[in-house]
């Protein structure tokens, strides 16, 4: 993606595939226009993951294991160039994410979490619509 060339961009549970988040938010900074928009729906870590936890594939692959720290996640940010990031955990998320690992009580761990900029709208949550970036003319990309 070129530089700022980007109205939109859409993200759903693939940020904590990666294994270089702070570069995936560099990157979605470098692409965004001015007033750009960043959209994100993905699992936030609101206490350090055990070990046995972060080496399970199944707890990856769902997105759970590789979750970062809020505080983390908020550093991340920053250093890509996003200011005033506001995170807002969700914790009655911690209901549906008890029966992706049943037993497991991964909840006590991680929740999808709302994410705000003034000028910039981020969000990290489960439950994301998109709709209103359809059809609107803009330059989407989703990642």
């Amino acid at each position: 993606m070129a530089d700022s060339s980007v109205d939109v961009i859409i993200s759903n549970c693939v940020i904590n595939l990666s294994p270089d988040k702070a570069q995936v938010f560099r990157d979605a900074f470098r692409a965004l226009k001015s007033g750009g928009r960043l959209a994100i729906s993905d699992i936030v870590a609101t206490a350090e993951l055990p070990e046995e936890a972060r080496r399970d594939l199944a707890l990856y692959t769902g997105c759970m294991a590789g979750a970062s720290l809020i505080a983390e996640l908020e550093s991340m940010m920053k250093s890509a160039g996003f200011d005033q990031v506001r995170i807002t955990p969700k914790d009655e998320s911690r209901a549906f994410i008890r029966d992706w690992a049943p037993g497991r009580k991964i909840e006590e761990f991680v929740v999808s979490a709302i994410l705000r900029r003034s000028s910039l709208k981020i969000i990290f949550n489960k439950e994301l619509e998109n709709e209103e970036y359809q059809g609107a003319g803009h330059r989407l990309c989703q990642l």
